[in-house]
């Protein structure tokens, strides 16, 4: 429950140092010329920092919203397209950056896939984000 509480943003850049010590989570090759929405006109300047962020916020979302698919991601991360003319448009993100950041979540056991309804936080997943949570409101409060 405590990952209601922190703010989000704190919670996720503690969990992203955290997740740099799992093997089977990092930047796949090339990703640093990656974009994360057909929309946007440059990739992320820090782009290894960018993956652990991602990857961080995925896992708060699944544990938050799940279980949750790729596709439901694509809209969450999206943002609006602006076009030449016209009323602007809501536009998914990237698919590729969302389905290998939850392969490697699921590879670090931290996530795990039910059939034809999405993603789940394993108990490895909770306990990570809880443990972390706890850490930061305990900081808060000394």
């Amino acid at each position: 429950m405590s990952i209601y509480i922190v703010e989000p943003n704190k919670l996720i850049e503690v969990t992203a140092e955290k997740l740099k010590e799992y093997s089977s989570i990092k930047p796949p090759e090339g990703s640093e010329f990656w974009k994360t929405a057909h929309f946007k006109e440059l990739a992320p300047s820090d782009s290894e920092a960018f993956w652990y962020i991602r990857c961080a916020s995925l896992l708060r979302k699944v544990r938050k919203s799940g279980p949750i698919g790729v596709n439901k991601l694509k809209k969450l991360y999206g943002g609006k397209n602006r076009g030449k003319k016209g009323k602007h448009k809501s536009a998914k993100a990237a698919g590729k950056i969302i389905r290998v950041a939850l392969q490697q979540l699921e590879e670090a056991k931290l996530l795990t896939r039910k059939e034809k309804v999405g993603r789940i936080c394993t108990s490895e997943g909770i306990s990570l984000l809880e443990r972390t949570s706890y850490e930061i409101l305990r900081q808060i409060n000394q």
